[in-house]
This record gives structure tokens, C-alpha cells and sequence, in this order.
């Protein structure tokens, strides 16, 4: 069969929860081992409660913390109209609903769609992509967050934001804490290797939930290109928009590292070259990859 829009639907929502129970692992395996460092087994509880919730409550709500962060603001229809058209006949083409629309106020040319599924999507873009891209440009754009949407990728991306910050939340807490003083029989332990392991599983944690969530992130960028130009039947317009915005280079005014991985591409900038180190710890595949791919 063909590759579409949808084609990596099932496969994404499975994704999700298994991105959901690994999260919930580390975090019951910080949890536990801060439960031993401090020979509390309350901590363990608390932490999977903790956990627990966190899901789901990042089911619900994790669009509005990212549309939050982003500082963007809902779209007039009269004032972009050609946005608002661009993104009808897209969704139309690509049968969805039409996304709620949001500007950032922000020269650097970025866009990101958000939401827990089809029906309670969000779409925003930067004020200098709607200066910078000619339509069918934009219209690349749009066709790749609204492969997002289609591919259902958004559901992962936003429960990614809350999740990978509540597990550096609580490494920071357990870590601080630590300074502090353990547990009441530290002094009888007879091993101060396991110790160290457990305080260094505290510190790596967030690091261990960064790069799943940036392997994921990377993976989907070069999908919603595909299916994006699939959608447009015109590669050269999305491969066209790539090329704008690393030339542009310069990061957006107030990039998060909690968001990053949601943007078309980096807010915190193209125009570095990185190393293997670098490209390990970036939220996107370098956009010359991207284009190749787009067309060759």
C-alpha cells in the first residue's frame, strides 16, 4: 500500500503509550532509588503517584502549557487571511478538522502544531515566517504540521513537554535534598557503591528521558516532511521554506528547551554546524539532510 497521512497513525498511538509507560518507569526507578538512598519507602509511593498523575494530566492539558510557552496568541482571520486559507484548504485536502490558529510574535521564520489529537489541534507560526515565505512555501509548512496532526505525532510531542520536565523536576528535588542528608540508616550501609549508582541514576535521569524524547522527535521531523509533501504534491515548497529558515539562522527571542522538539525547526537556531555530540542532543535533523530527502 502507498504511504499517506495516515499511514503511521497506529503506530504513533502506540508510541504514545509506550512513551508514556517508559516515562513512568524512570520515573518509579528514581523514585526507588531515592526510596533506598533515604531509606524511605514513602518516596518510592509518592513518586509513582506522582507519576501517575503527570500522565494524565498531560493528556489534557499538555497544548495549553505548550501554546502557553510559546507566548502565542489567537490568530485574527481579518488580519491573516491568506494563513487562514492556506490552512482550510489543507486540512480539507488532508481531512482533518481545521486546527485553532495562534501567532508568535517573533521574527525568526517557525511553526509548531500541538494538541492531544485531530479534533483539539493547534497550529502556530511566527510572524517572520508570514513575512518570509512566498505560498507555496508556506503552504509546505502548514502541510508538515498538519502531517503532525495527521500522523498523530502531537499527542507524543506535547506529553513529551510535561513529561520530560517532571522527570528533571524531581532528579533536581531528590538531588537537592540529598545535600541535606539521607536516610536515618545510611551510616549502616555496607556498600557505598550502591549509593553512588543511586545518586548517579538521580542526576541521569533527565538526561536518559531527553534523548528518548529527542530520538523520537528527530525520527517524526523527517515523516511530516514526507507526508507533508505528499499532502502539497510539491516537495520543493516545503524543501524551498527549509532552506529560508536555515539561511536565517539567528534562534528565536525566548526559545525553551521544553518546546524545542514541537518547532518545524531549532528556536534556538540553524546556523551552527554541530558535531556528533551536537547532533545528539539536537531537537531536529540538520535541515540540508532534510531537503536531500525532500528532493534529492
Amino acid at each position: 500500500m502507498a504511504p499517506n497521512l495516515y499511514t503511521h497513525q497506529t503506530e504513533n498511538v502506540a508510541k504514545t503509550w509506550i512513551l508514556m509507560a517508559v516515562f513512568l518507569c524512570i520515573v518509579i526507578a528514581v523514585g526507588y532509588a531515592a526510596a533506598w538512598y533515604f531509606n524511605s519507602s514513602l518516596i518510592l509511593y509518592i513518586a509513582v503517584l506522582f507519576a501517575l498523575l503527570t500522565n494524565i494530566w498531560s493528556y489534557w492539558n499538555s497544548d495549553k502549557v505548550a501554546i502557553r510557552m510559546a507566548r502565542a496568541t489567537p490568530a485574527d482571520r481579518t488580519e491573516y487571511p491568506e494563513l487562514f486559507r492556506v490552512v482550510e484548504n489543507l486540512s480539507i485536502t488532508a481531512g482533518l478538522p481545521e486546527p485553532r490558529i495562534y501567532i508568535i510574535n517573533d521574527p525568526s521564520p517557525n511553526a509548531f502544531s500541538t494538541g492531544r489529537n485531530a479534533k483539539h489541534a493547534a497550529l502556530a507560526v511566527t510572524t517572520g515566517l508570514l513575512s518570509m515565505m512566498n505560498k507555496d512555501e508556506l503552504e509546505g509548512v502548514i502541510a508538515h504540521e498538519l502531517s503532525h496532526v495527521g500522523n498523530r505525532d502531537i499527542l507524543v510531542s506535547t506529553i513529551a513537554v510535561v513529561l520530560v520536565g517532571f522527570v528533571a523536576l524531581l532528579s533536581n528535588f531528590f538531588l537537592r535534598l540529598s545535600f541535606f542528608g539521607g536516610g536515618n540508616s545510611r551510616e549502616e550501609r555496607s556498600n557505598p557503591l550502591v549509593a553512588i549508582i543511586a545518586i548517579l541514576f538521580i542526576v541521569l535521569a533527565p538526561i536518559i528521558a531527553t534523548l528518548l524524547q529527542l530520538a523520537v522527535s528527530r525520527k517524526r521531523e523527517y515523516l511530516a516532511d514526507a507526508s507533508g509533501a505528499l499532502l502539497t504534491r510539491y516537495p520543493e515548497g516545503l524543501a524551498s521554506a527549509l532552506q529560508k529558515i536555515g539561511e536565517y539562522g539567528a534562534p528565536m527571542r525566548k526559545p525553551s528547551n521544553a518546546t524545542a522538539h514541537l518547532f518545524i525547526a531549532n528556536p534556538f537556531g540553524t546556523a551552527s554546524r554541530g558535531n556528533m555530540l551536537v547532533r545528539l542532543f539536537s531537537t531536529h535533523p540538520p535541515i540540508e539532510d532534510r531537503i536531500k530527502a525532500l528532493v534529492g
